[in-house]
């Protein structure tokens, strides 16, 4: 068997059958948690003020059909409401749909959220693995084509993705929907990290919707930091298929403070403008530090920054009280990937400063940041 087919069975790589997640802050208290890509301005005070209306109002049972903030969602993205899923976040809408379809074959890009694998897997699919090489820049290729074929029901592309932060870019993109299409695979988008950046919609597929069979996928987590309200949206304009997600879908799964937060999120339009330009800002700052100290960057789109470095580098800053996360247990990847998240100004200053005392001169064997990455920050 040639190495191709060998990895598209089994990467042999660590999994994430534990679980570890980013934001283990209950493990790791009084650290400064870079491990979770959460908007580094915070919730808006008009969301948390929404969210405790919403506690105020708990007396009574969420909305089951979420229809004010389905209504405001459809608004929002252009589409019919009925195109419109919303979940307990992404991860609930990514079980949800692989329980609905029941898959026999999907194709995965690995590393990527561990979430993908656990759903299919849950619903009794076997994933097979188109491998992100390291010497690509974690960069999908073309020959993903040539694995999008008519056995395949359902392929999962993250944009940027997670944990790489390397984007794909909108020719492949678009081949990447033609191909699909034609084959009649199921496409799940994952946009929920690709609003950071300020061109997104030249990546989103949602402009596809009713051409192919797209599902995206969208969430309040990242962008309006509010992951311990857990929040989603799915759009896709197979209403049939929305229709099997609720029936495997526990009832009442959105809170009512999720959905006050929601509804109040869609209309931060300035809170997101300054959270980009925030973000373009630390983020030069972040990787010019991981450049004097030769750390090799590899993705850098959204809101987090991937990189290699020295194995147990992750205990090293534990120790000085920063958490950062290790990517080792990410399929396809092993022991020097991390991924930090970008921080407040402080935040990234003190995270640089417990690298420098880590590497004080610089990583032994190091690079400069990668060229994708730097432009991939130019672009945005």
């Amino acid at each position: 068997m040639d190495m191709q087919n060998r990895e598209s069975l089994d990467p042999g790589y660590p999994d994430d059958s534990k679980g570890v997640h980013g934001g283990d802050i209950y493990r790791n208290p009084g650290c400064l948690d870079f491990s979770a890509n959460i908007n580094p301005l915070s919730m808006p005070p008009a969301v948390r003020e929404a969210a405790a209306a919403g506690i105020e109002a708990s007396v009574h049972y969420p909305d089951v059909f979420c229809t004010k903030l389905v209504q405001a969602i459809a608004a929002k993205e252009g589409v019919r409401e009925d195109c419109i899923i919303c979940g307990s976040g992404a991860a609930d809408l990514i079980f949800a749909l692989c329980l609905a379809l029941k898959p026999r074959k999907a194709l995965l890009t690995v590393p990527a959220f561990a979430e993908y694998e656990k759903a299919l897997r849950c619903a009794g699919c076997e994933p097979e693995y188109y491998v992100l090489k390291e010497e690509r820049g974690f960069q999908i290729g073309e020959d993903i084509l040539e694995r999008l074929k008519h056995s395949v029901e359902i392929f999962f592309l993250c944009n940027p993705n997670n944990p790489t932060g390397v984007l794909t870019p909108p020719p492949l993109l678009e081949r990447i929907v033609k191909q699909c299409s034609d084959a009649g695979i199921l496409l799940v988008s994952d946009e929920c990290f690709l609003e950071f950046l300020r061109e997104w919609e030249r990546y989103s597929l949602k402009r596809f919707l009713g051409q192919a069979g797209i599902f995206v996928l969208k969430a309040f987590t990242k962008l309006y930091a509010m992951p311990g309200l857990r929040l989603g949206y799915g759009i896709c304009t197979d209403t049939e298929l929305l229709q099997k997600m609720h029936s495997c879908s526990q009832p009442w799964n959105v809170s009512l403070p999720a959905q006050y937060a929601g509804l109040a999120a869609l209309r931060e339009e300035e809170y997101v403008r300054r959270t980009r330009e925030y973000l373009k800002q630390e983020k030069e700052y972040l990787l010019t530090g991981f450049q004097k100290l030769w750390i090799p960057v590899y993705g850098a789109a959204a809101n987090y920054i991937f990189f290699r470095a020295g194995a147990g580098l992750y205990e090293q800053l534990r120790i000085r009280g920063i958490l950062i996360r290790d990517c080792s247990n990410y399929k396809g990847l092993g022991a020097g990937y991390y991924r930090v998240a970008v921080r407040t100004h402080d935040e990234n200053e003190r995270l640089m400063k417990a690298l420098r005392e880590v590497y004080p001169e610089g990583l032994t064997g190091g690079s400069h940041t990668s060229g994708s990455a730097r432009r991939e920050m130019d672009e945005r």
